[in-house]
């Protein structure tokens, strides 16, 4: 029996364990596992730094491996406020009386055991637990070998945690690292009830093309901000600088800015912070004949058709000049990864236009994408940005974490032949 077999075993009995909790066990042992991050930080900080020695600082998924004392404060934080969500399981979805007398009920209940395969970013193993716990279902975590220090120091502590509760601790399981495990989770029909990959465009690729359970697409963001011809300066500039230099390593940083050419002229003041960040700017033709004397010459590079449609996870950006928001909206849809777009525009024909016919999880008027997280939504931690439409879209947090069945009830009712 192969390792991931007797893993898949040992989760499956634990589904019934997991079941059994109530949601007051379940705040308890999620308070716990926060306060013991908090506690336990400079053995957490400890293992990640043994990953990220083997991490040039330079790659773009540096700073998405590396853990810090805030980043893991923040951490517990978002698993507090998991712990005291109401629970959103039992939720009556839909409930009704046939005219036979049957009473039907739409209820939510948990997946069962579900998978997460994710590469350098040790926050998702908290995130993924304390929601998984929330929602009742058993997870699987199968990270990346760059955060293998940190994913198993995180999990470490979990299991403690649950020892202390008296809990069964394959209600969380870190997988082998090797591909060989990620293949052999793909392929468990029957004992895994769902899969959520997050990460790059190639693991989300790998995962859809080998998947025999269902899956549910997250991670990759290639994020446009639509710089209308009726765009205020003023808030444009702060909204394209937070939405491209907050976090560059995460899904939801801009990586193209899409505008009017009738406010090209305005263009070297909506990128001017951006040169303070060292943003390399990738222009097309018209931006860069505007930009040239007004950005640094050695961030200004001419674009290619390679630069639309990449995902930058770094201090890169393109930019591509429209002549109407109708010429935008298709370059976006030719490009986007359905992630998070937006426009900025004091028209409100358009605004409605856009969010109307941009097809993305989340369209922003007048806003940074760097709002697309669950925790800013109030939904708690997420383990994810859904960008496809079947089951859930947008932040993967606890609803979405469930699925439902009917329950019918009946005072002895059988159906004609």
């Amino acid at each position: 029996m192969s390792t991931l077999s007797l893993i898949l075993e040992q989760a499956k009995k634990a589904v019934a364990s997991i079941h059994s909790l109530d949601d007051d066990r379940i705040r308890q042992v999620l308070h716990a596992v926060a306060d013991h991050a908090v506690k336990e930080t400079d053995s957490l900080l400890s293992a990640n730094r043994k990953d990220l020695e083997k991490m040039d600082p330079d790659d773009p998924k540096y700073d998405r491996l590396k853990l810090t004392a805030d980043r893991i404060q923040a951490i517990a934080s978002d698993m507090h406020q998991v712990a005291e969500l109401p629970s959103p399981l039992g939720e009556i979805l839909m409930e009704r009386s046939l005219p036979n007398g049957l009473q039907l009920q739409k209820v939510t209940v948990p997946f069962g055991i579900i998978g997460i395969i994710y590469e350098a970013r040790p926050n998702v193993s908290f995130d993924v637990f304390s929601l998984c716990l929330k929602s009742g279902n058993v997870c699987l975590l199968k990270g990346g070998s760059d955060a293998d220090h940190s994913n198993s120091a995180i999990v470490n502590l979990i299991h403690r945690v649950l020892q202390s509760f008296n809990l069964d601790v394959n209600m969380v399981s870190l997988l082998p690292t090797e591909r060989e495990s990620t293949l052999e989770l793909l392929h468990a029909v029957g004992k895994v009830d769902l899969i959520i990959p997050r990460g790059s465009q190639k693991l989300i690729d790998f995962v859809r093309e080998n998947a025999r359970v269902p899956i549910i697409e997250t991670g990759a963001g290639i994020c446009h901000t639509y710089f209308d011809e009726f765009g205020d300066v003023q808030k444009g500039a702060p909204i394209i600088h937070n939405a491209k230099t907050r976090r560059v390593s995460v899904c939801n940083a801009l990586d193209c800015l899409v505008i009017h050419r009738k406010r090209l002229q305005d263009l070297p003041l909506l990128v001017a912070m951006l040169a303070d960040d060292h943003v390399i700017i990738y222009a097309d033709e018209p931006s860069f004949a505007v930009l040239h004397g007004h950005y640094p010459d050695a961030l200004l590079k001419n674009a290619t058709e390679e630069s639309f449609g990449t995902e930058f996870l770094d201090y890169k950006m393109a930019v591509k000049t429209v002549d109407s928001i109708q010429e935008a909206m298709r370059h976006i849809d030719r490009y986007s990864s359905k992630h998070s777009e937006a426009i900025i525009s004091e028209h409100e024909s358009n605004r409605v236009l856009f969010q109307k016919q941009v097809d993305a999880a989340c369209v922003y008027v007048n806003a940074s994408t760097a709002f697309t997280d669950g925790a800013q939504f109030g939904m708690g931690a997420e383990i994810g940005i859904s960008t496809q439409k079947l089951h859930a879209r947008g932040p993967m947090a606890l609803h979405e974490m469930t699925t439902y069945k009917w329950l019918i009830t009946g005072s002895g009712q059988i159906r004609p032949k």
